[in-house]
């Protein structure tokens, strides 16, 4: 029993950002094929497979590069809060079921405290196929990145 829970892990991190929270979860809710002009050099396309923009259920095919390679996943809204600038993405499909059973993004969005800006807080939570697969931390720093850029896009915007 103990084995096989090694092989599940969660990777958590937080990105500080200039812009609202709001904002910044509506390009993942509401706008998300508006990513890949945020971050071309990472984010080639996000296509609504099924259902709608921010509803639960709905399927998106994101097109994206990582580690190098262009990779493809199918992912699955798996919750909105729109309270709480909050979505989490199923992955169902895809070269990240290479190396995992299951894997799932999720992504908060909360006002910082004091001054302006906001707190984009990352949660990958993934069960590997076998020991041999790493953690996704180069994923992890691809969320960090894609986040920068997607602010320094939204700020362009106003």
């Amino acid at each position: 029993m103990a084995e096989a829970s090694s092989l599940v892990g969660k990777l958590e991190t937080e990105v500080e950002i200039k812009a609202s929270a709001k904002k910044f979860h509506h390009m993942f809710t509401e706008r998300p094929h508006h990513v890949s002009k945020a971050t071309p050099d990472k984010i080639h396309g996000c296509e609504l497979h099924e259902g709608d923009w921010g509803k639960v259920g709905s399927i998106i095919i994101w097109k994206y590069v990582h580690d190098g390679k262009l990779t493809v996943g199918k992912n699955m809204i798996e919750a909105v809060d729109p309270e709480k600038n909050l979505i989490t993405f199923k992955v169902l499909e895809g070269d990240l079921m290479n190396e995992y059973k299951s894997f799932a993004f999720t992504l908060q969005v909360t006002p910082k405290q004091e001054g302006s800006g906001s707190i984009a807080h990352w949660h990958l939570e993934y069960e590997k196929i076998s020991e041999e697969v790493a953690h996704p931390e180069t994923l992890l720093q691809f969320c960090v990145e894609i986040s920068k850029e997607i602010d320094e896009h939204l700020l362009a915007e106003e």
